[in-house]
Formats: structure tokens, C-alpha cells, sequence
């Protein structure tokens, strides 16, 4: 017995433990300290406690708070700020009296505003500079107050995911970037807290990036509208003694619409255009775009969006035209009179032809439209590979210009060599609207030059033309520089973009050997 346990024991496997012997502590949660019982505070509460933190409210009314996110408790303001290492001020800058008297409990913590005021310049400083004054010993870090309630509780997405934060201790923002890091988003800093009243604008702007885009679009709809009031209205009651005033609602709307949608299009293709020639002319890529191009270019995805929404209107407008009653009125009159005059109508195959082509035109032209506006959709563009998202906003992008320019010029036919089209020698609403798209086209088509398209092609992989002042010959930047820009500016420079968020030029350049195969081509 005693030989056969020695070899069993010898040829007995090592056995491995499963499950630990003793069972470790779990950490303690860290408890942080919310002073507010509102909406924001309450949100906030319940996205931390889904988080893995404790939290506790310091209120006025720690007994009648009203309803607070399961697992928390209430306590009066000195106690609650002695309680936890990280407060989140969740009142209104007119209620922080409060807080200067608890300066002693506060004193070497964290303090987190989360403040707006209602309207820009109310306060001659900034709100959590104003805090920090109260409490000096405090660390005041301003952060949270770009996102609302509604957010907080139901998890950040792809419009709100980031969060801003400044402060003057480093140590106080790390601590509430981690934070926001676990609750889900993403923390920008924006450095220290003199940038407080910038974040605390914020919230207060109302479409900044949509104000240029909606002012160009309101221009375009006044001066197309009040010009075809004056070429068809004003001038049927003048000229004809005819009252046709009831057209401005449905005819005269279904021709301003497509004519500020299709310039509209146009405008969001034309800067990138613009940017190729300045590449071209300066012979590099490394120069920094002019302001106004740079501004253009950076609200080419509003001009797209308000562009399809025109697009959008002459699509329903059209629909009603079969049951409107001034058509179905000119349909039977018609049919009568040709009834009571027995006469019959030829069938013109080039009309047809006409018709068919512009009907075509304009629902490919429409659903390639439509195409990029759901992929400047954040959700469909993440989805999108680089080369994918370029292709469908580039190609298909000039491709849907196309259409819908070629679309117009069906509409129109031959009525421009026609005299009675020029009413009060005015020309007609359509012909105006073709002046951008027609040199978009003729312009890109330039670039699509072999000849042009190789140059263009060697500027942005890096390639800078002999400089004539000092004599240098400029060659391809080291790929690691490439890397930096080489993504970013073929595209911008290529068409419109939705999602690019910037068209930053690097200024200066680098002197560089040139290789021998491109001395020659200089």
C-alpha cells in the first residue's frame, strides 16, 4: 500500500484551485456628494449610481426634497459636504449663499459647477469663477453643464457625448475626467478656469454653426420669390389684365424651392473646388486656406442638410399638383373643348422623350440626394470606412450635381432662345439657378484632366512646386508628417463633406530634398 501511494502520488497531477480559498472584500464605492434636488441633480444622481458610486444630497429640506433615485439619501448641506471628498453644485448662481458658510467643510475638496445663467454678459465674471472666490480653499472645476437632464438619464449618444471641464488645479480635473469617463463620455479640457465663461456660453448659442447656411438659404428664397412675383404675377396684371395672384401659394413656391435647393447643392461642392485651384496655384498644400473659404467650407454640411430639405418641399409641392383645383379645372376644360371642336391631339414622340428624361433625371438625381444625407448621418457615417464615406459624398456627391443640373435644363428646353420667355428682359428663375451648378461641373471637369488630375494628385501626397524667390526645390514630406494631413485635406479640397469638422491648413513649410524623377517636372 504504501509503494502504490508513493507512485500515484508521484504521477497525481498538479491540481488547480478554481475557486479562492478566502473571499476578498469588494472596494468600497466612492461616495460622491450632490448639493440640488432638481431635475439636473436628480439625473445626475441616477447616472452615477448606475456607475457604481454612492450618493448623497445635501439639500435645504432633507426631509420634504421630493422624490430622489433609489439608494441615495438626503442630508442637510454641512453634513452632506463633510460626507464626501467630490461635491456637484447643482444650483443656481443666485442661491450660492449658502455656500460661502460652509467654507470650512469644503475647504481642499472638489467642487463641480455645473451652473448656466439665461442669457450671455449677465454677470461681469463667470459663474464658477464666482464660486471659487466663495471658497478659495476649494478646488472649483467647471464641467457638466453642456449636457441636460434628459441626457444625463438615458446615457450619452453620438450628439452629446462630450463633456467640457476647466479648472485651476490639475489634480481636480483628472479626478473629474476619470469620472466622466465612467459615466460614459468623453472629457475635453479646455484649460483653466478663466475658460469657464466660454463653456458657460455654450448652452446659450442657438445654431452657430447654422447661421451662415440659414441666412444664405432665407436670401436666396426672398430675392427668388419676390423676382418671380414680379416676373409672373406683376407682370401677368400689368401686360394681360389678368388676376393670377392664386399661383403664389403652390406654383410659384414649387419653382423658388427647387431653384435655392439645386444652388444650395452647388455651394456645398464649389468651396472644395475652389481649394483644388489655390492648391494648384500655390503648387502646395501646406498653406493655410483664406478665412472665408475656411469658414465656407467648415458649413458645407448645413448647406447640403437645408438644401435637401428644399428638395423635400418641390417633391411634396409636385405630388399635389394632379388634385389641385386649378389643374383638374384646365384638364376638363380642355378635354371639352376639344370634344365640342372634334379635335384630336398628335402624339409627339420627342416631347415624350422630353418628359420622360426630366422625370427620370430629377427621382435619380432626388434619391442620390437623399443617399448623402443619410450618410452625414453620425450613426450611418461611423458605420462607413474612410474610402466608403469619401466615394458616396465625393463621386456620388458631383454625380446627384449632375442630375439635378441636367434635371433643370430639361425643364427649360429651348425656352431660353425664345423672346417671350424674357419677361420685362428678365430672364427666367430656372436659368438663374444654373449659373452656380454650370460652373461647379465645367470647373470639376477642368480638374478630371489628366494632365491637371496628376498635379493635383502629387500637391496633396505632398508634393510643393520650386519656390521662385529663394530657388528651393520642394519635395515629398517624410510620411510621418504625411500621416498628419494627407486624410483630412483630399477630401475637403475633393467636395462637400458632412462630417469633416475642420479645414485647417498647416502654415510654413519644410525644405526637403527632392527626389531626381521630379526635378524635371518642377
Amino acid at each position: 500500500m504504501s509503494v502504490d501511494s508513493s507512485v500515484s502520488k508521484e504521477v497525481q497531477p498538479e491540481s488547480v484551485l478554481l475557486c479562492p480559498q478566502g473571499t476578498t472584500a469588494a472596494p468600497e464605492q466612492k461616495l460622491l456628494c450632490i448639493f440640488g434636488t432638481g431635475d439636473l441633480g436628480r439625473s445626475l444622481g441616477q447616472r452615477l449610481l448606475q456607475s457604481g458610486y454612492r450618493v448623497v444630497y445635501g439639500s435645504r429640506r432633507p426631509n420634504s426634497c421630493g422624490p430622489l433615485p433609489r439608494g441615495t439619501k438626503a442630508m442637510n448641506h454641512e453634513a452632506a459636504a463633510m460626507s464626501a471628498a467630490l461635491v456637484f453644485v447643482c444650483v443656481h448662481r443666485e442661491n450660492y449663499d449658502f455656500l460661502e458658510a460652509l467654507a470650512p467643510q469644503l475647504n481642499g475638496k472638489v467642487l463641480v459647477d455645473v451652473s448656466n445663467n439665461l442669457k450671455k454678459n449677465l454677470y461681469p465674471e463667470s459663474n464658477a469663477e464666482y464660486l471659487q472666490r466663495l471658497i478659495p480653499g476649494a478646488h472649483v472645476v467647471k464641467a457638466f453643464n453642456t449636457l441636460s437632464a434628459w441626457s444625463l438619464q438615458n446615457g450619452p449618444s453620438d450628439a452629446n457625448r462630450q463633456v467640457y471641464l476647466c479648472g485651476n488645479s490639475v489634480q481636480a480635473k483628472q479626478a473629474v475626467e476619470e469620472m466622466a469617463t465612467k459615466l460614459g463620455f468623453a472629457a475635453l479640457d479646455r484649460g483653466s478656469l478663466s475658460a469657464a465663461g466660454e463653456l458657460e456660453d455654450f448652452p446659450l448659442q442657438l445654431f452657430p454653426e447654422w447661421r451662415l447656411p440659414l441666412r444664405v438659404a432665407v436670401g436666396l428664397t426672398a430675392f427668388f420669390f419676390f423676382y418671380l412675383v414680379i416676373r409672373d404675377i406683376v407682370y401677368s396684371y400689368v401686360e394681360k389684365r389678368k388676376d393670377i395672384s392664386f399661383r403664389i401659394m403652390v406654383s410659384l413656391a414649387n419653382k423658388v424651392f427647387p431653384i435655392v435647393s439645386l444652388i444650395m447643392l452647388a455651394l456645398c461642392y464649389l468651396p472644395g473646388v475652389i481649394a483644388a485651384y489655390l492648391q494648384l496655384y500655390r503648387g502646395t498644400k501646406y498653406r493655410r486656406f483664406p478665412a472665408w473659404l475656411d469658414r465656407w467650407m467648415l458649413c458645407r454640411k448645413q448647406l447640403g442638410l437645408i438644401a435637401l430639405g428644399f428638395a423635400f418641399l418641390h417633391v411634396f409641392y409636385t405630388l399635389i399638383i394632379p388634385i389641385r383645383y386649378y389643374v383638374r379645372f384646365k384638364i376638363t376644360e380642355s378635354t371639352i373643348s376639344k370634344i365640342r371642336l372634334n379635335r384630336t391631339s398628335v402624339f409627339d414622340t420627342t416631347t415624350a422623350w422630353c418628359a420622360d428624361s426630366f422625370y427620370s433625371m430629377g427621382i435619380l438625381g432626388f434619391g442620390l440626394f437623399v443617399l448623402l444625407g443619410i450618410s452625414s448621418l453620425p450613426s450611418v457615417s461611423n458605420a462607413l470606412s474612410w474610402r466608403e464615406f469619401s466615394f458616396i459624398q465625393s463621386k456620388l456627391g458631383y454625380l446627384t450635381v449632375f442630375f439635378c443640373t441636367f434635371h433643370t435644363y430639361l425643364y427649360g428646353k429651348d425656352r431660353f432662345l425664345h423672346l417671350s420667355s424674357y419677361k420685362w428682359f428678365t430672364p427666367p428663375g430656372y436659368f438663374l439657378s444654373l449659373v452656380v451648378p454650370s460652373v461647379l461641373i465645367v470647373l470639376k471637369l477642368l480638374l478630371l484632366l489628366p494632365c491637371v488630375d496628376r498635379s493635383l494628385t502629387r500637391i496633396r501626397q505632398g508634393w510643393e512646386r520650386t519656390d521662385p524667390e529663394d530657388g528651393s526645390v520642394k519635395g515629398f514630406v517624410p510620411p510621418a508628417d504625411l500621416m498628419l494631413f494627407s486624410r483630412k485635406h483630399s477630401l475637403q479640397a475633393a467636395g462637400f463633406s458632412p462630417v469633416i469638422t475642420g479645414s485647417h491648413h498647416i502654415s510654413g513649410e519644410r525644405s526637403v530634398q527632392t527626389p531626381p524623377s521630379l526635378k524635371s517636372s518642377g
